[in-house]
Order: structure tokens, then C-alpha cells, then sequence
């Protein structure tokens, strides 16, 4: 492999007794007419090399174990490939393959198959003769659905379907009892079907960036759920049901819509981080504090791992509840924006501002977590969520005022200069200078 080698010669038909090939990194972008007669080749690694098709009788490999082809050009699949019966191992990711052929179902012993960086719109029904199958990664490709018969991996541990258009999954997918790890990320998931709580065995799910507004119920049955994230969503609220991942050691549900978290979540004591920042919580439910938290993560300009809290009473149930400096997180008002600025836009404090109101602003600044309005948030997904308030450094204070009583002189000074044009330029230009 790596090795500069423009070409493979047909003589290497010769060597019957070779097992091992790796012919990886290399300028090539063919291989030999003979290279098939290699039948007791059990391993063929050719990954990035610019391969553009497979010889068509590369079924006459039967030995094959395992077959890299990653990071090739490869557009189709030869219909011989079916014959390779005793092969575990197909990595095909990083092509610019369109479509896959149903023969791939004749792979019975196949356990790993990569399909991952493809062109694929669509996964044939027959993948699901694959039982013997281990893992199957077919995230970034086109993909809008799964085949309901995905049901039949049944020694399925490893399930990677990430950046792709999926908005549902396939309610089969709850007969995968030995699902030990669920990507589903940067999709376009609208709801999570029901059947995901039979996945038994599960203990990561990822579903990062789609657009759920809420979890099923059934998700309190996963009890071997380890780490669950769905940050970057739009849920409105969690099921208290959720309470029942007695091993989820890490949630995190960051940019989303929440106002509450439900107080069952204290029923899930493995719990070590929880990241709720960029939510609208206005508090957090006491029963928290009977968790052995390692870190609870409420607002991006968060320093440090945990807050000092305080309880309270919430004033229309009665509840006691947590809060602390950063909660409540309260919607942003009209007229909100008019935060302190740190270097521009100093004209207008000129004249909104003398000595004595800057200094009763000051004492009178709050300081507040807010969030734009739901209707900027559709606008504009890449402005952040939540604004806080400039709070400058004592240092900063008197700094900026004396830029500002320095500006204010020099702009009364260029009033009585009308008549002379030059004179009132080089003041702006000691102002710029200054700022």
C-alpha cells in the first residue's frame, strides 16, 4: 500500500497461494482482467485508489473474507459479487454509488457492511436476509426511508443511518433486540416511533439535529440506555416516563424548546451530566438534588460544571423548585436589545446620557438570560438563542465614559466650527482614533 504503483501486472495471476492483498494509496485505477483467478485470496484491501469498476467475475473470489473498496469511484456493483459467500466484511463508504442491487441479500455471512458517503436514494428489502449482519453504517447518503424488513438484522448491534433525509423509522426497527448503538442524527425525523422502547439492549441514541417536538413514552423502557442526546430539536417537553433509564449516565437535550424538566428524572440515580442549556426553563424540580451530578450545564456562557442553587416556591403550583442566577429564562421584550456597548455606537450615548444617568444605569443593570422570539428563530437558525446583557469590568466602565465625555467635547467643539469644513473632519477623525 502507498507504495506508487501505477499498475498491477496480469502476471499476478501466478501466485495461487497469495491470502493477503493490500494494494491501498496506490495511483492506480484498474484492476487486472486476472486478478480473479486469486482464489485463495481471503482478504482484498484497495481503498483509495481511484477505482472506477470491479472486474465483472470478481464473484470468482469465493474465498474472500473481507473486501475494502473505500474511497473509490465506484458508480455500481458487479451482480457476481453475490457469489462471495463467505464473506464478513464489505466496505464500500466514500464511493459515488446510486443504487445498491438486491443481491446483496446473498451475503448471508456478512457481519460488517460500510455503505457510508454514497449517492444511495433507497435500501433494497432483501438487506433484510442478513442475519448474521453485526453493523451497517449507510449514514451520508439520500436516504428518506429504511425498508421495513430491516426488522430481519436480527444480530443487528450497530446501526448508523446519520446525515440523511429520514423523517420517520421504521416501526420494524423495534424487533432489533441486540440494537446496542442508534445514530440517527442530522436527519429530518419529525416523531420516534413508538417500538424503539422493545430495543432492549440499546445504550446510545443519538438524535441530534432533526426536528422531534416530542420523545415517546416508551423510551423509559430502554433500561440499559447509557447516553441519550437529542440536542438541537424542537421538544416542547419530556415524557416523565424518561425517569425510567435507570442506567442513563449522560442526557443532553441543549437547543431545544423545553419550559420545565419533569421531577421523575431523579429516578435515573446513574445520572451524571445533564446539558439543558439553550431551553426556556424557568426553574428546575428539587428532586434534582438527590442525583450525584458530575455537571448540569444551563447556558453556553457557562463557566463552570456546576451552579450554587437555591430553592423557592413557584408561584402557581405551590411546588418547590430550583433556581438560581441563570433561571428563569424568560422571552425577550421589544425594546430589549439596548444592551451596554463595548466600543461602537458611542454618538448616541452622547446625547441620552450625562454624568449622573450613566452612573444610575449601572447601579440598575440586570442581568438576564433572554431568547429571541419563536418568529426570528425561523428567520435566522443561525442567530444563538439565548442574549445576555452586556456586563462590562469596572476597568471597561470608566474607560468607555471617559470616551464618551471625551467625544462629547469634541462634538461641541465642531458645532462652533460650521464655517470650516477641514476643522470639523479632523475632530471625527480624533474621535475614531480614540474609540
Amino acid at each position: 500500500s502507498s507504495a506508487d504503483i501505477p499498475e498491477i501486472p496480469e502476471s499476478i495471476s501466478h501466485c495461487r497461494a497469495l491470502q493477503v492483498a493490500d494494494f491501498s494509496g496506490n495511483p492506480l485505477t484498474r484492476l487486472p482482467e486476472s486478478f480473479p483467478e486469486l482464489q485463495n485470496l481471503t482478504c482484498l484491501s484497495v481503498n483509495d485508489i481511484s477505482l472506477q469498476a470491479l472486474p465483472e467475475n470478481i464473484g470468482n473470489l469465493y474465498n474472500l473474507a473481507s473486501l475494502e473498496l473505500r474511497e473509490n469511484l465506484l458508480t455500481y456493483l458487479p451482480e457476481s459479487l453475490a457469489q462471495l459467500q463467505r464473506l464478513e466484511e464489505l466496505d464500500l463508504g466514500n464511493n459515488e454509488l446510486y443504487h445498491l442491487p438486491e443481491t446483496i441479500g446473498a451475503l448471508f455471512n456478512l457481519k460488517d457492511l460500510w455503505l457510508d458517503g454514497n449517492q444511495l436514494t433507497e435500501i433494497p428489502q432483501e438487506v433484510g436476509n442478513l442475519k448474521n449482519l453485526l453493523c451497517l453504517d449507510v449514514s451520508e447518503n439520500k436516504l428518506e426511508c429504511l425498508p421495513e424488513e430491516i426488522s430481519g438484522l436480527t444480530s443487528l448491534t450497530d446501526l448508523l443511518v446519520s446525515q440523511n433525509l429520514l423523517q420517520v423509522l421504521p416501526d420494524g426497527i423495534g424487533k432489533l433486540r441486540r440494537l446496542s448503538i442508534l445514530k440517527v442524527d442530522q436527519n429530518k425525523l419529525i416523531q420516534l416511533t413508538d417500538s424503539i422502547g422493545d430495543c432492549e439492549s440499546l445504550t446510545e441514541l443519538v438524535l441530534t439535529e432533526n426536528q422531534l417536538q416530542s420523545l415517546p413514552k416508551s423510551i423509559g423502557k430502554l433500561k440499559k440506555l447509557n447516553n441519550l442526546n437529542a440536542d438541537r430539536n424542537k421538544l416542547t417537553s419530556l415524557p416523565k416516563e424518561i425517569g425510567g433509564c435507570c442506567s442513563l449516565n449522560v442526557f443532553s437535550v441543549r437547543d431545544n424548546r423545553l419550559s420545565r424538566i419533569p421531577s421523575e428524572i431523579s429516578q435515573a440515580t446513574e445520572l451524571h451530566v445533564l446539558d439543558v442549556a439553550g431551553n426556556r426553563l424557568t426553574y428546575l424540580p428539587l428532586s434534582l438534588t438527590t442525583l450525584k451530578l458530575k455537571a448540569l450545564w444551563l447556558s453556553d456562557n457557562q463557566s463552570q460544571p456546576l451552579l450554587t442553587f437555591q430553592t423557592d416556591t413557584d408561584p402557581e403550583t405551590g411546588e418547590k423548585i430550583l433556581t438560581c442566577v441563570l433561571l428563569p429564562q424568560m422571552p425577550s421584550e421589544p425594546g430589549c436589545q439596548d444592551n451596554l456597548p463595548r466600543c461602537g455606537a458611542l454618538e448616541s450615548l452622547v446625547n441620552e446620557m450625562s454624568d449622573e444617568t450613566w452612573n444610575e444605569r449601572a447601579v440598575n443593570r440586570v442581568s438576564a438570560i433572554r431568547f429571541l422570539e419563536d418568529e426570528k428563530d425561523e428567520e435566522d437558525n443561525e442567530m444563538r438563542t439565548l442574549l445576555r446583557r452586556a456586563t462590562p469590568h469596572p476597568g471597561e466602565l470608566k474607560n468607555m465614559k471617559k470616551t464618551v465625555e471625551n467625544l462629547r467635547n469634541d462634538m461641541n467643539a465642531a458645532k462652533g466650527l460650521d464655517s470650516n469644513k477641514n476643522e470639523v473632519n479632523n475632530a471625527i477623525d480624533r474621535v475614531t482614533t480614540s474609540v
